[in-house]
């Protein structure tokens, strides 16, 4: 669970902390990790307010590939790659997913109703139901057997992919992914051979990530995010009356957070208090 606007207000409040990147200014990283559900929920509806959006499983499952394939090849790990899908959370978190979900289920139905209402044209196809974006149902299972099978053959075919240590944690494993992450890296940490300069890169800026991340203690630990930008705002010379137009969604802007840059900022921030 992220807090709302946090990565916002921090980013204010420090400046210089998010770097703006692109392919040939990105650091080298070891290890690569992604929290997968965030993924997969922007891979299978990526607008929760159009009711007449219809996506197949295909259509996901190789929007899922290509996702990560993009992320992949933006940040070239050297060592690791982690994916991690939710798992069974424990029984505060669950009693908090179930009534999101029923939320979620009555939130779909009051817009599809007004939808009805206003004489608009709704698909035949089922539209997809994202509470199946949980552990042990049909779909998760189908997406744990589509990605294992995805990721042998990547390791086969794909050079970038080989030398490389590749993990899957699916929704068959306990656990939310970010902690199974961080349980892999408290894990390696206490083996003698561990490298202490070793450079993490953690996909995704939630709250949780942010706090994860810097109680981790690693010196070199980075997190990335997209940012989907749309152009909303009408030109001066356009008309009034005229719709502004929309840019391509696919286009978007990365951005890397150095928690050891956040952890300055909080030094010199606090140092009266210390």
């Amino acid at each position: 669970m992220g807090v709302p606007k946090f990565y916002r207000w921090t980013s204010e409040r420090y400046p210089c902390l998010s770097e703006v990147i692109n392919e040939s200014q990105i650091p080298e990283f070891d290890n690569l990790y992604l929290d997968m559900n965030g993924i997969i929920h922007n891979c299978s509806h990526p607008n929760d307010d159009d009711v007449t959006f219809r996506i197949t499983e295909e259509e996901i499952f190789v929007n899922i590939f290509a996702y990560i394939e993009n992320l992949y090849n933006l940040i070239r790990p050297q060592k690791v790659f982690f994916m991690a899908v939710d798992g069974v959370a424990p029984r505060a978190k669950m009693n908090q997913q179930r009534a999101r979900r029923f939320m979620s289920a009555r939130t779909a139905q009051t817009q599809l109703d007004k939808a009805i209402e206003k004489g608009e044209v709704i698909p035949t196809e089922k539209r997809f139901d994202s509470n199946c974006i949980t552990p042990g149902t049909y779909f998760m299972t189908r997406l744990h057997d589509q990605l294992d099978e995805w990721i042998k053959k990547k390791s086969e075919s794909d050079s970038h992919w080989q030398g490389r240590k590749i993990i899957l944690s699916g929704h068959n494993v306990p656990g939310e992914g970010e902690h199974k992450i961080m349980d892999y890296i408290r894990t390696e940490r206490a083996k003698s051979d561990y490298d202490p300069n070793t450079r993490h890169c953690m996909y995704g800026l939630d709250a949780d990530l942010i706090m994860l991340g810097i109680v981790s203690h690693e010196p070199h630990f980075s997190l990335l995010r997209e940012e989907v930008t749309f152009n909303t705002r009408p030109r001066k010379n356009e008309q009034k009356n005229k719709k502004p137009k929309r840019t391509d969604s696919d286009v978007k802007t990365f951005h890397l957070l150095h928690l050891s840059l956040l952890r300055e900022y909080l030094a010199w921030e606090f140092a009266d208090v210390k």
